[in-house]
């Protein structure tokens, strides 16, 4: 089913923790930043949605790295109900779509929480001060792998962030496949 998440609260600041990535070790999230800014994405290797871009996801995260922004993504999902999303499955879908990023495992969902993250791809974009300036999609293609030229929403606004610290005041809202939470006791 899909779900989309809430607008951009502007100046929310960016929240840490280590967790352990695909490479076996752990990373803290803000390490990942780069000097002028940083993208953490809600991502997981099931996800049609995610499927579907992966490809420009990969692309946007390397052009950024040229604006001086770092990228990171992190896969919530219940691995038990969705065995899919297990940590060795991550492990090869970062592999099999050479990440020049860490993809983390936040296997007690306590950050995808604290983000407040709702679907996969949720992106959240963040200036050098680690505040929030962009909550919105990559591009317009929402499933489609062969979407053609699309406008690079994600990018422009990562870009205009590096440059002037601000994000847009338009943006459109991802959608995606909802996190997949575990039951709470």
């Amino acid at each position: 089913m899909a779900a989309i998440p809430p607008v951009c609260d502007f100046g929310w600041k960016a929240v840490d923790a280590s967790l352990i990535g695909t490479d076996g070790q752990n990373h803290s999230i803000l390490a990942q930043a780069g000097r002028r800014g940083l993208v953490v994405a809600f991502i997981c290797n099931h996800c049609p949605y995610v499927k579907a871009v992966i490809k420009r996801i990969v692309r946007d995260a390397r052009d950024l790295k040229d604006f001086g922004v770092g990228f990171v993504a992190i896969n919530a999902n219940d691995a038990e109900a969705y065995p899919a999303d297990s940590y060795e499955n991550m492990q090869r879908f970062a592999r099999a779509n050479d990440f020049p990023f860490h993809y983390l495992h936040d296997s007690d969902q306590a950050i995808a929480r604290a983000y407040g993250a709702v679907c996969t791809p949720d992106f959240f974009g963040f200036n050098s001060a680690g505040e929030l300036q962009y909550r919105g999609r990559l591009d317009a293609s929402r499933k489609e792998v062969e979407a053609g030229e699309l406008h690079r929403d994600l990018f422009e606004a990562m870009k205009q962030i590096a440059n002037s610290g601000q994000g847009p005041r338009e943006q459109i809202a991802s959608i995606g496949c909802s996190i997949k939470w575990r039951e709470r006791a």
